[in-house]
């Protein structure tokens, strides 16, 4: 039987759906976190800003208490980079997800420094941040002390990723500081980090959020290798298409796939999004003109704006003494309608992230475009 074949506005349409784009959901945060699988966490407002274009009313507070509350981790999984999860989806993932940090800190350990003790290292981290909550400066402190003359980045970056820690939050701002300190995860959650895999589980949270993918997108999102022979036995409980390039897609049997005329708003992603980093090939959402401008010198990614479900365009916001911008720049020529909808919906994405007094008194807002007339 031959798959069907999604085009590339049927792909759009349903990831846009699973990642809560197509139209905002009314969930708790921990539970919409769940949802996608993780939430990219590299800068500490991009998750509040994520979620604040997914949710129906988020408020600062939504996201504030669980992490206070110890609900929702920070910490380093998928890729080697700094994600929020709930406490459970953490601890679900985490041990089928250690061998790609094993082998992102083994790369760099052949690289940089072959040969010295890394398993010391790590069990001296280990006791080191069990006494108290230590700063990164504090570990890499440790670590040259007791291992004089060593590069001491590789055995920082190997405790980073062999060692389950999560970002201790504070209680201001957007919760996390850019010197945070770290706890082992065991201690901060009460409960052991499990050290059973389930392939299958990462599989089922991947597809919810980013399907229908290929084993490739699904090896780009998580680090993990070499899935193609495991996947074939998880075959015959999901279902499968092709894209127009033949390549076969997995998906969940009941996942959403919307049809490609189904309406997309304009909706602001911040930095770093999810889904600008969830698939090998990510013509789903940046058109390949776009590239260059999405993906930024530094590994930075940039803040971006959806337009019918496609990336068109990114923005900033810009603060003075008492006005707050948001500056979009548009990829292509944007009609008065779209022009319409940023600037309405810019307007309250600036007043959610620079919202109360500047310097001087009450703080105004405003949308404006860049390079366009």
């Amino acid at each position: 039987m031959t798959a069907h074949t999604l085009s590339v506005r049927g792909l759009n349409r349903a990831t846009l759906a699973r990642q809560m784009l197509l139209a905002r959901a009314t969930l708790p945060a921990p539970q919409a976190i769940d949802r996608l699988a993780g939430l990219q966490a590299q800068l500490p407002v991009a998750p509040y800003i994520g979620l604040w274009t997914r949710l129906h009313d988020f408020r600062r507070e939504d996201l504030a208490r669980p992490i206070e509350e110890r609900c929702v981790v920070k910490a380093t999984l998928m890729r080697a980079t700094l994600h929020l999860f709930s406490a459970e989806d953490y601890l679900q993932l985490r041990a089928t997800l250690q061998p790609a940090l094993d082998q992102s800190a083994g790369s760099i350990a052949r690289r940089r420094a072959p040969g010295l003790d890394y398993e010391r290292a790590v069990e001296a981290a280990r006791a080191y941040i069990a006494e108290e909550l230590r700063t990164f400066a504090e570990i890499s402190a440790m670590l040259s002390a007791l291992m004089r003359d060593a590069d001491v980045g590789p055995l920082r970056y190997t405790v980073r990723t062999r060692l389950p820690l999560v970002q201790a939050p504070v209680a201001n701002g957007w919760s996390y500081p850019g010197n945070p300190r770290f706890a082992l995860a065991d201690r901060w959650l009460g409960r052991p980090v499990p050290v059973e895999q389930d392939l299958r589980a990462l599989v089922w949270r991947y597809l919810a959020a980013f399907g229908p993918a290929t084993v490739s997108d699904l090896q780009t999102w998580s680090g993990l290798a070499k899935l193609k022979e495991p996947l074939q036995a998880l075959k015959p409980e999901l279902v499968t298409f092709r894209d127009v390039g033949g390549r076969e897609l997995l998906d969940l049997p009941d996942a959403p796939r919307p049809g490609a005329d189904a309406p997309a708003p304009a909706r602001f992603l911040p930095d770093f999004d999810n889904l600008l980093l969830g698939h090998s090939l990510r013509t789903r959402i940046i058109p390949a003109a776009f590239h260059a401008q999405v993906f930024l010198p530094g590994l930075r990614v940039a803040a971006t704006v959806l337009v019918d479900g496609f990336v068109a365009g990114a923005w900033k916001i810009e603060t003075a003494r008492r006005r707050a911008s948001l500056v979009i720049e548009p990829f292509v020529p944007f009609d008065a309608p779209t022009r319409a909808a940023l600037a309405e919906e810019g307007e309250r994405l600036v007043r959610f992230v620079a919202g109360g007094e500047g310097k001087g008194g009450e703080r105004s807002f405003e949308v404006r475009f860049e390079g366009q007339r």
